[in-house]
């Protein structure tokens, strides 16, 4: 059965629940990397987001079951060309118009200008192609020539619709995960998490403020302040278990209104944050930390974010 619910797009497809009405702000002490000091509130968690086809919209949850790939029907499908190659929203802006929404037995898309699609998730023996996602290769399963169709009319080339099954093998980094350690058609990591305080810290820096929509967050938070997950390393939320392993490098994607598919002509936010965000000795501008699973569960908005290292 699946464990989807808030769908704000299509009542009944699955059966939504209300949002999580939003909190007062209030102050207290809370931990963070530069220690003790006051903040808006104990940390929770305040959103809850998947995206279940790469690049797509997202879709905000009020609960959801997390898997090791990461959160359930999160980045399981992703459109490619012929030759296997990933598209995501940073060639193909068109991408993030499109609304995929999971249900028991498959995919609802629909998108500017085009018919809403059923797809059901492949069988078995549905056929495979050999797909790259950055440096990595794995072997995922066909959505079908309907979805084929689709895709390739919307984005005005030939496109496949790949699907993450059983079969799909697809090992983190292993400098920051251990071998068991798998994900999706996510860029590189099960789940990114980036908190509200950091957000507007950056949002006092830019002329336009820029929704947390942007940087397509699973997890965010409030509670703490500004870039306190730069040091955090475990987490429990709910009854779930994360590892925080690596700052997430920010792209020319985080540019790409998602409401609009327009690009910031004047490159923001990220050429804000490659002002002050190369950080931690690594390469490229920073916001946001990657997260691997070590317990999966259950986690709501509003469950409380225990820092456990």
């Amino acid at each position: 059965m699946c464990q989807y619910d808030g769908c704000p797009f299509r009542a009944g497809y699955p059966p939504a629940l209300p949002y999580a009405a939003p909190r007062e702000d209030s102050c207290n002490l809370v931990r963070s990397k530069q220690g003790w000091g006051r903040t808006r509130g104990v940390p929770t968690l305040t959103s809850l987001t998947i995206y279940p086809l790469k690049s797509c919209a997202g879709v905000p949850l009020t609960r959801a079951i997390v898997e090791p790939l990461g959160i359930q029907h999160d980045r399981r499908w992703m459109a490619v060309r012929p030759d296997g190659s990933f598209m995501t929203g940073r060639e193909l802006p068109a991408l993030v118009l499109v609304r995929a929404v999971p249900g028991p037995s498959g995919l609802h898309l629909s998108a500017p200008g085009m018919p809403d699609l059923e797809v059901p998730v492949p069988p078995a023996d549905a056929p495979r192609l050999d797909v790259t996602v950055w440096k990595d290769t794995c072997s995922a399963a066909r959505a079908g020539a309907n979805a084929d169709r689709w895709l390739s009319e919307y984005l005005g080339q030939p496109t496949h619709l790949m699907h993450v099954d059983a079969r799909m093998q697809r090992p983190v980094d292993p400098e920051y995960a251990a071998p068991e350690d798998r994900v999706g058609f996510a860029d590189g990591f099960p789940l990114l998490l980036i908190s509200e305080a950091s957000l507007a810290d950056l949002n006092q820096r830019l002329e336009h403020p820029v929704p947390m929509t942007r940087f397509r967050p699973n997890l965010v938070v409030d509670g703490c302040e500004a870039f306190a997950e730069d040091g955090w390393k475990r987490l429990r939320i709910g009854s779930v278990e994360l590892a925080v392993v690596k700052p997430c490098a920010r792209c020319v994607f985080t540019t790409v209104d998602p409401t609009t598919a327009r690009a910031d002509p004047q490159k923001e936010p990220l050429r804000t944050l490659s002002t002050y965000r190369r950080v931690g000795g690594k390469n490229g501008v920073m916001f946001g930390q990657n997260l691997i699973v070590r317990r999966p569960g259950e986690i709501r908005v509003g469950d409380a974010v225990e820092l456990l290292e």
